[in-house]
């Protein structure tokens, strides 16, 4: 069994190669950096997970699909992309160039990632499709102007793909985090790691909301 864990980094992404590395999986990471991602396999394989790294830019078509070419089927793909957007513009000062941004690594990306995997899925009649993103996907946040338009059409790429491969052996699953990704938060690496893995093991939902959106608009008012 392999994952592809896409845009891999020291919270998610790890905590992620690390549960699903715990129940046998061999664990795939892209990222662009390839000194993190030396170092995150590094750590993995001295925790016993079997770890391979490719270089790979989500907000880059022909890379991203070389990455993944590289990394051969898979079992599982995570997409924890939606966050590598360069710069948060409120909705009043959003610009074309800064939703296209945050369109690149949200939305993008994940349709090329999900085209590169899917194929293959469908042939053997199973699979696994999970995305995270944040909670703007869910209810709109005015300062996250150019990332809510983007997760938000993350969301529905997702919940559409869901709808489309019911009954095909390919389950979807999607995790809007509420919360600061943080130790002891209801969104911290490890929950939304565990939130991922239920997802793929349980089959029986297409999405859980990790917080509390009146949290998040309370702390959004006290700023």
């Amino acid at each position: 069994m392999k994952i592809a864990i896409l845009a891999a980094g020291p919270g998610i992404g790890l905590a992620a190669a690390r549960r699903f590395g715990r129940e046998g999986f061999a664990v795939s990471l892209i990222a662009r950096d390839q000194g993190r991602l030396a170092d995150l396999t590094t750590r993995l394989r001295e925790g016993g997970v079997q770890a391979s790294a490719q270089v790979g830019d989500v907000t880059d078509e022909s890379s991203l699909t070389r990455a993944l070419d590289e990394v051969g089927p898979v079992d599982v793909l995570l997409y924890n992309g939606a966050g590598a957007v360069r710069a948060l513009t409120p909705v009043l000062e959003v610009t074309r160039p800064s939703a296209q941004d945050a369109f690149n690594s949200a939305v993008l990306g994940a349709v090329t990632a999900v085209r590169a995997v899917l194929p293959a899925m469908l042939e053997r009649g199973s699979g696994t499709l999970l995305f995270t993103s944040g909670i703007s996907a869910v209810h709109p946040l005015p300062f996250l102007g150019n990332v809510g338009i983007a997760v938000s059409g993350l969301r529905n790429y997702a919940l559409s793909l869901a709808e489309a491969l019911a009954g095909r052996g390919v389950h979807v699953g999607h995790v809007p985090i509420g919360a600061a990704v943080a130790p002891g938060s209801p969104a911290s690496p490890e929950a939304v790691a565990e939130t991922h893995w239920s997802l793929h093991v349980g089959r029986d939902r297409h999405e859980v909301v990790l917080g509390d959106l009146a949290t998040v608009q309370a702390a959004i008012s006290a700023l």
